[in-house]
């Protein structure tokens, strides 16, 4: 059974569940005078009877789907051969992925060696088997949770009791799976930072001026030591995102108040979505964008003027980055302004004041908490831009404060020093975690400071 197949019979069993359930209530009503002796409308028996069904089934889809890939992976192992299971966890791990993608998707069972063979017969033996009973034991599990629910339908049982419990019980789950996957991330990123630091002195790292986190893998190797100074790489962060604020900051704000205050509905109808669909953009299409028209254009402007501009510049980077969150500011500096209440206005007004006098000592002042909060929350996103970087800026660790040079950011060296096969023993692949852990306190200062604003200087109207 193909996913699309079962998605599609697990949808319709699942509506069927709802309809049965209803229909099963209104049966019972008719019993004893209708409907209105229900204890609950029959929606609620319908939705009753669809948490009994889908509840069940996909946690032990879920269950299944965590613990499958480990139940293969130690039968298969068991079929190795004793030189083979002998080896290190770290090698014997990514020999497990070997044998599970060739398994899986038959790609690389060519490089396989023969006495490899009879574990990739066994995990590819398993991995059929399972898959194809895995489905319908879900399907099955539906049916019976379905079947299972009819039995509490009655005239006097209130089934809106039991949803809404059930989705205060959903909805307690979810945030608590959020919240532990963030404290999660948290400690991990702690961890691998830790020793980090272990290897590289914390004052290195945070006050060092070079970057070259060339590690070599034997110590008879040339550049045997790296140097792991991040300063170039927060000079090179603040650099593009100054840029892209002094582009996104006005023009996002004055967007936001032309929309606001003196666009008629059926403009605001039409530039708003517009205006807002470039926030749906990819981020890859601006960094094509960068690199092969405005980094260009940028280099060819400056030789005409004599300047030196670099094929990757941190111009070119921030200005495309710049066009990218504007959205972010035009759209919460529209909302915060169309918050401020009509009565401001009109007082301003009725004191003589013009419409561009009340717009900067009126609804400006007001809204200028949300408008803070705004901008900051695009700051974050700024920083935490990766692909116009790569594409626009280069991987230049270069310390400068020259727009017209190339740069690099803080992300940018996250995902090289994490592209393709990682020893993560080694100080240059766990500097990606150290990189990660300032740039997750930066963006948190940032967004907590954008909260307290919003929550100290915000006015309350009635």
């Amino acid at each position: 059974m193909t996913t699309y197949t079962f998605f599609a019979v697990f949808l319709l069993l699942a509506f069927a569940s709802y309809h049965f359930g209803r229909l099963r209530s209104v049966q019972l009503s008719k019993e004893v005078g209708g409907v209105r002796k229900l204890a609950a409308l029959p929606n609620y028996y319908g939705m009753l009877s669809v948490l009994w069904a889908v509840i069940p089934s996909l946690i032990f889809l879920a269950l299944w789907t965590m613990f499958d890939e480990t139940f293969f992976n130690r039968a298969a192992m068991s079929a190795l051969p004793e030189s083979v299971a002998q080896l290190s966890p770290d090698k014997l791990t990514l020999l497990m992925n070997k044998i599970s993608i060739a398994a899986k998707e038959g790609v690389g069972v060519s490089t396989l060696q023969e006495e490899l063979l009879p574990a990739f017969n066994e995990y590819q033996s398993l991995y059929q088997q399972y898959g194809a009973i895995k489905p319908f034991l879900v399907l099955l599990l539906l049916v019976v949770g379905a079947l299972f629910s009819l039995r509490f339908i009655s005239v006097k049982y209130n089934a809106r009791t039991s949803v809404e419990r059930i989705t205060n019980i959903l909805l307690l789950v979810s945030s608590c799976i959020a919240v532990i996957t963030t404290v999660g991330i948290v400690f991990s990123v702690l961890f691998e930072s830790f020793r980090f630091f272990q290897k590289i002195p914390l004052t290195e790292f945070i006050f060092g001026t070079h970057w070259n986190p060339q590690i070599a893998i034997r110590a008879d190797q040339v550049a045997a030591d790296g140097s792991f100074g991040a300063i170039p790489l927060f000079t090179g962060t603040l650099l593009i995102s100054a840029i892209a604020l002094i582009i996104a900051v006005p023009v996002g704000l004055m967007s936001a108040i032309y929309l606001s205050e003196y666009a008629s509905k059926s403009v605001r109808n039409w530039i708003k979505p517009i205006l807002e669909i470039l926030a749906g953009v990819p981020t890859v299409v601006y960094g094509f964008f960068a690199a092969l028209t405005v980094a260009p254009f940028i280099k060819d402007a400056g030789s005409l003027l004599g300047l030196e501009v670099a094929s990757a510049s941190a111009l070119a980077a921030g200005l495309v980055m710049g066009i990218m969150i504007i959205p972010f500011v035009s759209s919460l500096s529209d909302d915060v302004i169309n918050a401020v209440p009509q009565s401001l206005r009109d007082g301003s007004y009725g004191l003589g004041a013009t419409q561009s006098e009340t717009i900067r000592k009126v609804i400006i002042p007001a809204a200028l908490p949300g408008i803070v909060g705004g901008v900051l929350l695009a700051a974050s996103r700024a920083i935490g831009e990766t692909m116009i970087v790569v594409m626009a800026a280069g991987l230049a660790a270069n310390l400068t404060a020259n727009p017209l040079e190339a740069v690099t950011t803080v992300t940018v060296q996250i995902k090289t020093l994490l592209v393709g096969d990682q020893e993560f023993d080694s100080a240059k692949t766990l500097a990606a975690f150290a990189l990660g852990l300032v740039l997750f306190l930066v963006t948190l200062c940032l967004n907590f400071i954008a909260l307290h604003v919003v929550k100290k200087y915000r006015e309350q109207y009635d």
